[in-house]
């Protein structure tokens, strides 16, 4: 269960929140401190599953040939086979209009060489390489989960921002997913919570509110 210190921050957010005529999502701001993230080991580069999922919709394209590329096509947003691959290192503009609209890419890991050759100076650069999939994987299980799953990512930059909801959602379920985040971090960052010098939560369009 989160903090009720969490989830206190969250309801404000989302009670002081103007209303839109779109349904806005709530991130986290994550500031640190006493960290040298100019060093690629000390940032963070995290996938992590929300216990209460993400509250929008989650974009997933799988590189499968067969059975696994038949069964992907109930849970993905695309499939692509070996030839629909090629054919996009072919064409750069589509490629980096896939990767644009695309929050994650899943491939079978034969096909995972073809994917860095054709594929890779377009993926590499946006941290969007594809989760390889064992022959022993199951697809739809392993695209379910990544519905459910956001990007933790520092980059070189002290402040940066996570998505933990929709205003939808429950102030109880986004601060269990921000509770999530911060026992990700504080397992991951060399000092833990010392680490960390502020966390805000805000709606798309509304205030930040201090979380700690």
């Amino acid at each position: 269960m989160a903090d009720q210190e969490i989830e206190n921050a969250v309801s404000r957010a989302l009670d002081e929140a103007p209303h839109r005529n779109f349904q806005e999502s709530v991130d986290l701001a994550i500031n640190l401190r006493d960290i040298d993230l100019d060093d690629p080991s000390n940032r963070i580069d995290e996938e992590v599953v929300l216990p209460e999922g993400t509250g929008q919709e989650t974009s997933i394209v799988v590189f499968a040939e067969g059975e696994t590329a038949v069964r992907a096509e109930d849970v993905a947003d695309n499939v692509f086979d070996a030839d629909e691959l090629a054919d996009l290192g072919d064409d750069d503009d589509e490629a980096k209009d896939l990767a644009e609209a695309t929050d994650f890419f899943v491939a079978e890991e034969a096909l995972m060489q073809d994917i860095g050759r054709y594929l890779g100076t377009i993926l590499g650069p946006r941290g969007k390489m594809p989760t390889p999939l064992s022959p022993d994987d199951d697809v739809v299980e392993v695209v379910s989960r990544m519905k459910n799953t956001v990007q933790v990512r520092s980059g070189d930059r002290r402040t940066f921002h996570t998505l933990v909801g929709s205003e939808e959602m429950s102030a109880e379920d986004v601060a269990e997913n921000i509770d999530v985040i911060l026992r990700r971090l504080y397992a991951n960052l060399e000092k833990g919570p010392q680490n960390i010098d502020s966390v805000y939560v805000k709606t798309t369009m509304g205030p930040a509110v201090e979380v700690m």
